[in-house]
């Protein structure tokens, strides 16, 4: 993990370790967060491992799992509180794993599409700048498209990680790597490195 920083658990689950070069996580029963749209539920149940953060930051991870069961889900974390926050990763659905992200803002939106690398390893790029958040990803961890773009309220402190959830189950195991918390990056927004 990165020296210097307190990381810590929301929903901590039951069976997770520290490796060599991150992190290992099991999920626990029917874990999810989601608020309100669609469905008409809240959950906040979803494991979250992380640190708080001030200010304006890139993140980035490595992520590996075997994702078979609907809703199975992995990935990065920026939580301002149960009612402001952003998750995304790899999400099982329509019979496939999708790359997606959940913006929370109070209410949770859904943006999905098809995932065309191996969705068993990828990583995943946060960068808060003033009061906007840029999400990319990778399937080789050297070139970055877009994800999404999007506003954010703006706040002192938020809570940035790890996230894995399993909504339909319990049991998906994950292996996060090559976790970096920087100063954000100043790259142009369509600039892929």
């Amino acid at each position: 993990m990165m020296e210097g920083m307190e990381w810590r658990w929301l929903n901590e689950p039951a069976e997770w370790h520290q490796t060599d070069d991150g992190l290992q996580v099991v999920t626990d029963q029917q874990t999810d967060f989601w608020r309100s749209t669609w469905y008409g539920f809240e959950r906040h149940s979803g494991h979250l491992y992380g640190c708080e953060v001030a200010g304006e930051f890139t993140f980035q991870v490595c992520v590996e799992g075997e994702f078979t069961t609907l809703y199975d889900q992995a990935g990065l974390m920026l939580l301002q509180d149960e009612a402001h926050w952003l998750k995304a990763g790899i999400e099982y659905n329509d019979a496939q794993p999708m790359i997606g992200s959940v913006l929370t803002n109070p209410r949770s939106d859904w943006a999905t599409g098809i995932f065309t690398g191996n969705p068993r390893r990828f990583w995943l790029r946060l960068t808060r700048l003033a009061d906007c958040l840029r999400l990319q990803y990778s399937t080789d961890g050297k070139v970055w498209p877009l994800l999404r773009l999007a506003p954010f309220p703006p706040s002192e402190r938020c809570f940035i990680g790890v996230m894995c959830c399993t909504p339909e189950r319990q049991g998906l195991a994950v292996h996060f790597s090559d976790l970096r918390l920087t100063p954000p990056l100043g790259k142009a927004l369509h600039d892929l490195s």
